[in-house]
């Protein structure tokens, strides 16, 4: 509900500044300005998608046996890299051992230490 009453207010303010643009616009111009702010939607879209997807993952730990790379990318500071070394060195029996094992650093374990859990 809250993207199409976003998308309804931004196809609103694209027709406003249209019909009120001081020179007469080519349709190239119109076009370009269009896909400019379809483009910018889309990309609030993805934003909001992000936020809620963060949310949900705040009630529900993800489990570190059994994610996916791109689940465990979408943890506070967890690059590409770190996640396939998280993957190489399954199982674990704790959300800990990826600390003890040095597959992540201290600093970086306690960013996601409340988020991760280990299911056997």
């Amino acid at each position: 509900m809250k993207i199409n009453c976003l998308s309804v207010l931004a196809f609103c303010l694209l027709a406003v500044f249209l019909a009120c643009a001081p020179k007469q616009q080519s349709p190239q111009e119109i076009k370009e300005k269009t896909a400019e702010a379809t483009a910018e939607m889309k990309s609030d879209a993805k934003a909001i998608a992000s936020g809620i997807r963060d949310g949900w993952s705040r009630d529900k730990p993800l489990d570190l046996n059994s994610a996916t790379r791109d689940q465990l990318m979408s943890l506070p500071g967890m690059s590409p890299a770190e996640a396939d070394r998280v993957i190489a060195s399954r199982p674990y029996d704790a959300p800990s051992d990826l600390e003890s094992r040095h597959i992540l650093a201290p600093a970086e374990y306690n960013r996601i230490s409340d988020r991760v859990t280990a299911k056997k």
